[in-house]
């Protein structure tokens, strides 16, 4: 397995980026943290306000040639239909491309279960994608043309970080957990939810933090790899945890929104990688 020292974050300030820097700091690899803004990035990284979509020679060295790039920069991520996503996809595409071709040797790149769309069950590397939000249909268009990109590249390490249901730092996020925050403070004493009996699979950002770290840490293990827990849990369950952990008094109101279309009634991911991959440290 090779050595990893030097890791390249874009995306580093973003909701999941700030943990995983951190992360990967308190495991001893030397930091580059990307971002537009990187005030809240931890202050051990080296900080990088850089614009990783313009034109340069050789991006790859411009950005100190790591051993590894985590590529999580993507915007709008809590939107799911926001035309963004389809805009700058080629984007996405052209840094990757053009850091491989300036000698980037290990590329990871964030991925989200929302590639896969409407699927019933444990999913799996193998598992058929057929994504049906904006989101979901980029971040499967870059995944697929990436594996086209680096296909024949034998000596180009391509890890594919596929994301499941994140919380954790609910206050910054735009997860279901952050809108009761925020109905809770505003004194209101009943929030409007769906059945809740949809069965995810839940990761705390800081498990999810972990997970991605020591996933870019090692070569052995490749492709896609669900960063997951394994184990399904329904919304209500989760949320009625949630709201008892926090002393919330405000009760939801179950049935009052459909359930969405493309949501499933359970999918979870499949946890060996991830299980293989810790057990390598």
């Amino acid at each position: 397995m090779s050595k990893i020292s030097t890791v390249l974050v874009t995306g580093a300030g973003g909701y999941i980026g700030r943990f995983v820097v951190k992360t990967l700091l308190d495991l001893g690899i030397q930091v580059s943290a990307v971002d537009f803004n990187t005030e809240f990035i931890d202050d051990r990284a080296k900080k990088l306000e850089f614009n990783i979509f313009a034109e340069y020679e050789n991006i790859y060295e411009e950005l100190g040639s790591p051993d590894v790039c985590l590529h999580m920069a993507w915007r709008d991520g809590f939107v799911h239909n926001a035309e963004s996503h389809m805009l700058h996809l080629y984007s996405h595409y052209k840094f990757i491309r053009s850091m491989v071709e300036g000698g980037l040797k290990h590329v990871a790149v964030m991925g989200t279960m929302h590639e896969v769309g409407y699927f019933e069950g444990e999913i799996n590397e193998s598992t058929p994608t057929n994504p049906h939000s904006l989101y979901g249909i980029a971040k499967n268009s870059l995944r697929q043309s990436l594996s086209i990109l680096l296909q024949n590249k034998d000596d180009v390490v391509f890890q594919w970080l596929r994301a499941f249901y994140i919380y954790g730092d609910d206050a910054k996020s735009k997860s279901v957990f952050s809108k009761i925050i925020q109905a809770e403070k505003e004194g209101k004493e009943i929030f409007p939810f769906t059945t809740g009996k949809n069965k995810y699979d839940f990761i705390t950002v800081d498990e999810l933090a972990k997970q991605i770290s020591l996933s870019v840490m090692q070569t052995k293990v490749t492709g896609i790899i669900n960063c997951c827990s394994g184990n399904p849990i329904s919304l209500k369950e989760k949320v009625e945890d949630f709201l008892e952990t926090n002393n919330f008094s405000i009760k939801l109101d179950y049935g009052a929104f459909p359930e969405r279309p493309y949501d499933s009634p359970g999918i979870w991911g499949n946890s060996d990688k991830i299980k293989e991959i810790k057990g390598l440290f």
